[in-house]
């Protein structure tokens, strides 16, 4: 990967092509990043009752046709999608939105994580992907999730502090042996750094993983 990479970012929602973006501007300052969206991914999933056969080629078509414009990268942001993602072999990096995450997770080792989400269905989604990616990893950390409906108008209006209070106030019984905060979506993310400083625990977030990662490739690729 080049120092300068382009990133195609697949998108299923508005609200989460910003906090991917920032956070790989954060990490790679230089990087081309190219938003592709298809606003209907989720909608269609939901009256499907999940992702079918055919969404996937669609999701597959969206990928196709990143890779054909000699990317870099490709980053989707949405979880619901990311077996596609796990299942594509390329000559670049084809990332599921919480595949970094969840790494980073099962290296720390911690003793309990928190999965936080807008919704019980990207809660239960993102609880039951983690624990089988710590399992896999050989990794025993307690999962707990917990739904914030509130958070969900905050990233709809855009309101940062809005977003940051109400997930700092549904934690506000954190249990003792909770080690760390997972952001189930990435219209959650921007919410990260406010959050680690209210509740003194890391906040771990698929962007910001996601960018660190792509970073470290970068580097590697540079080094050769």
């Amino acid at each position: 990967m080049s120092t300068a990479p382009k990133i195609a970012l697949i998108s299923a929602v508005p609200a989460a092509i910003p906090a991917a973006s920032d956070a790989l501007r954060d990490a790679l300052p230089d990087a081309v990043v190219w938003n592709i969206l298809d606003d209907r991914l989720l909608t269609d999933a939901d009256s499907r009752g999940g992702l079918d056969s055919e969404l996937r080629r669609r999701m597959q078509r969206l990928i196709t046709h990143a890779l054909t414009e000699d990317v870099d990268a490709v980053l989707l942001t949405c979880s619901l999608y990311g077996p596609v993602a796990q299942q594509t072999h390329a000559d670049v990096p084809v990332m599921a939105p919480d595949e970094a995450a969840f790494a980073d997770i099962a290296a720390a080792g911690y003793a309990s994580v928190l999965v936080l989400a807008s919704v019980d269905t990207a809660r239960d989604d993102s609880v039951e992907r983690l624990r089988t990616a710590l399992r896999d990893a050989g990794a025993d950390s307690r999962v707990v999730g917990l739904s914030v409906p509130a958070a969900m108008a905050a990233t709809k209006a855009g309101d940062h502090d809005a977003l940051v209070a109400t997930l700092a106030e549904a934690c506000v019984n954190l249990p003792d042996d909770v080690e760390a905060v997972f952001l189930a979506q990435y219209s959650l993310a921007p919410a990260g750094a406010a959050l680690h400083e209210a509740l003194g625990v890391p906040v771990v977030s698929g962007p910001k993983s996601a960018a660190a990662a792509l970073l470290r490739l970068a580097s590697e690729g540079s080094a050769r």
